[in-house]
């Protein structure tokens, strides 16, 4: 069954052209209603009853939901095109940036992976006695309270919670299971006259918690401390924030489905290989510290991870990849809305790309300024910073003229900044651009000032495939006729480039490349390499004992990047004793030339051809020499059927 789409005109105050939606979307329109959410919910409750639908309204979507309970039916699907489309002061045609919004919106989105957290509500009060007594007094009755203060100055005797003296030596963890150690540590004695007695005090207290409330003022106990579930900071100085941080921790009991935003394919990671370090990108960028180093690949803690997803946009291999949704899923979202877009006859589109925040800054302009010009296309992410150069260049090349990311006051900009900048180097130019703007006036203003952009290409690409084959096929349509491109520093792209004097053709480089794309020949002393699968990790370069390779930073776009060629090969030496091939001549003819009449093992003439034999001949040579302590007299000769018929009868 088709899904019918229910439209309104929100009073009059935009225009909504039908038959055109219903082309470019290929969904069946409603008539056009003009109060769907007061007047006329009578007839919306007969399309909910009727059959499957989706509103165009998202600002009554908990009204539009209960009448669905009400009447026993799904709850429909919602998609906003008024304060993201239609509340407009351009006077263009919005049609084209409807109909790419409602295409959007029909996507099947993936379940979210969630795991299951409990807090049975045992929370730790960290600071003064003044504001953290107070903040206990409120949370007594609905948690589990122990109030932890640094001296013993003014102690109150109560029952209503635990109270400590100590100081906080390590915290490690997150919601539901905080491990605390705690120095200097001493407990209330209970009973006696006057001020509580306290016993002795001894270092490394081990406990644990569900909940941190931290009004200490002092240094945060965590790295990005807004991103830590389950902790709590405010300033203990500040009514109102200590207020609200009370009133956050009173909710926190229960069980809580905590989403697992990254996925981590530890094959693919290049963090180091045989205890030498390579790529350490995600451990850089990574604020909570859930990434840790594992070996030769990386670790993520997902009860940690805040799910910003810079990891995600920096991993040169694709070993962590955002997965709420998974980064497929973004690909198609961005071709979806450029190519509907295009379908419904629009041209020049911007991409303005945001989370939750932007989206509240693009409603509070639409209701009370002027939106956003036709021609830019919004697209709501979970996280900025998952949004990288791959990302960007697929817009660019898959139909939009520009990209812009509006930040939010917690966005990670270096991360972004970063991936804006190696967008541009592969074919982006100025069509990236960061949006520093909280002001939603000041955003419409930036948005309409700036003159109306054109077409990058006349043949997008349906953007398909890894963030690696993505950004290189989106190079290729942005650089036609290009071979080359010199990009920034650490950029996970490029060539290595081999000093052929000085290397031994060892070949550590490749037994040690984690994606493969330095590999010998076993059938001679050769050194190939494919650049596609070059992730410029370094590791090749930490390994080498000559110091005979470099990196160079480049994104190669002709198809002899997909093929191994070769960086240095040698003749192979012939085995003085069989002629079978083994080994590099020149290295065989050094190592002779240096040990010849210089080393007490091989003074001897024969132990110096053995230098210049095969593993075969080297052992047998082994075997026969003179002294040999290893040699076993001559070998018996073989006893045949013959043998044992003349003994018989000799018996």
């Amino acid at each position: 069954m088709t899904k019918t789409l229910l439209i309104c005109d929100c009073l009059g105050t935009q225009a909504i052209d039908a038959d055109a939606l219903g082309a470019a979307t290929g969904l069946a329109c409603s008539a056009l209603y003009t109060s769907m959410c007061d007047g006329q919910i009578d007839r919306a409750a007969k399309a909910l009853a009727g059959g499957e639908v989706m509103i165009a309204c998202q600002q009554e979507a908990a009204r539009f939901a209960d009448l669905a309970e009400d009447l026993g039916v799904p709850a429909p699907d919602f998609v906003d095109i008024r304060d993201r489309a239609g509340w407009t002061a351009d006077r263009s045609d919005t049609t084209p940036k409807m109909a790419a919004l409602i295409a959007d919106a029909t996507r099947p989105s993936p379940a979210p992976k969630t795991v299951d957290v409990t807090s049975d509500g045992v929370c730790l009060i960290i600071g003064a006695t003044g504001p953290a007594f107070d903040a206990a007094e409120k949370l007594a009755d609905i948690l589990a309270v122990t109030v932890l203060v640094p001296d013993a100055g003014d102690l109150s005797v109560t029952s209503s919670f635990d109270i400590c003296v100590g100081r906080l030596g390590h915290v490690s963890g997150t919601l539901g299971r905080f491990s605390i150690r705690i120095d200097a540590f001493q407990q209330v004695v209970p009973g006696g006259r006057g001020t509580p007695s306290l016993t002795d005090p001894r270092d490394g207290a081990q406990s644990a918690c569900d909940v941190i409330l931290d009004l200490s003022g002092g240094t945060p106990l965590f790295p990005a401390p807004g991103k830590r579930d389950g902790y709590l900071r405010a300033d203990p100085d500040s009514l109102p924030a200590v207020a609200d941080a009370v009133l956050a921790a009173s909710q926190i009991v229960g069980v809580f489905e905590k989403p697992l935003h990254i996925r981590l394919q530890e094959p693919l990671c290049a963090h180091s290989r045989a205890e030498q370090p390579a790529c350490s990108n995600c451990l850089n960028v990574c604020p909570t510290g859930a990434i840790l180093p594992a070996g030769d690949h990386v670790s993520v803690d997902p009860l940690i991870c805040a799910g910003c997803g810079a990891c995600s946009a920096v991993c040169p291999s694709g070993a962590i990849s955002y997965d709420a949704p998974p980064v497929d899923h973004v690909f198609h979202r961005i071709g979806t809305l450029a190519s509907t877009y295009r379908k419904a006859g629009g041209r020049g589109a911007a991409l303005l790309v945001h989370d939750t925040h932007g989206a509240e800054m693009i409603r509070l302009a639409a209701r009370f300024g002027n939106g956003l010009p036709a021609h830019v296309i919004p697209m709501q992410v979970d996280a900025l910073a998952m949004f990288g150069h791959a990302e960007m260049l697929a817009a660019l090349a898959g139909g939009f003229a520009t990209v812009d990311i509006l930040l939010a006051p917690n966005s990670d900009r270096d991360v972004l900044q970063a991936q804006a900048d190696l967008a541009a180097a592969m074919g982006g130019g100025d069509g990236v651009t960061l949006l520093d703007i909280t002001d939603p006036d000041t955003l419409s203003d930036h948005l309409f000032d700036r003159p109306a952009p054109t077409d990058r290409t006349e043949a997008p690409i349906l953007p398909q495939g890894s963030r690696r084959q993505v950004a290189r096929l989106a190079a290729r349509t942005l650089h036609p006729g290009a071979e080359t491109i010199p990009l920034p520093d650490h950029a996970p792209y490029g060539a290595v480039i081999v000093d052929t004097d000085a290397c031994t053709l060892c070949l550590a480089c490749a037994s040690l490349c984690p994606s493969g794309a330095l590999v010998d020949n076993p059938d001679k002393p050769q050194l190939r390499f494919q650049e596609d699968a070059c992730l410029q990790c370094g590791l090749c370069a930490h390994v080498c004992p000559e110091d005979a390779i470099t990196l160079q930073p480049r994104l190669n776009l002709t198809d002899a990047a997909l093929s191994q060629t070769v960086l240095n090969e040698e003749e192979p030496f012939a085995c003085i004793e069989c002629g079978s091939l083994f080994g590099v001549r020149s290295t065989i003819e050094r190592i002779t030339e240096k040990l010849a009449g210089n080393h007490a093992m091989f003074a001897n003439p024969d132990a110096l051809r053995m230098i210049q034999m095969c593993d075969n001949c080297r052992v047998k040579a082994q075997f026969q020499a003179q002294d040999n302590p290893m040699s076993m007299g001559e070998r018996p000769r073989v006893r045949t059927t013959d043998d044992y018929l003349s003994k018989r009868k000799d018996h």
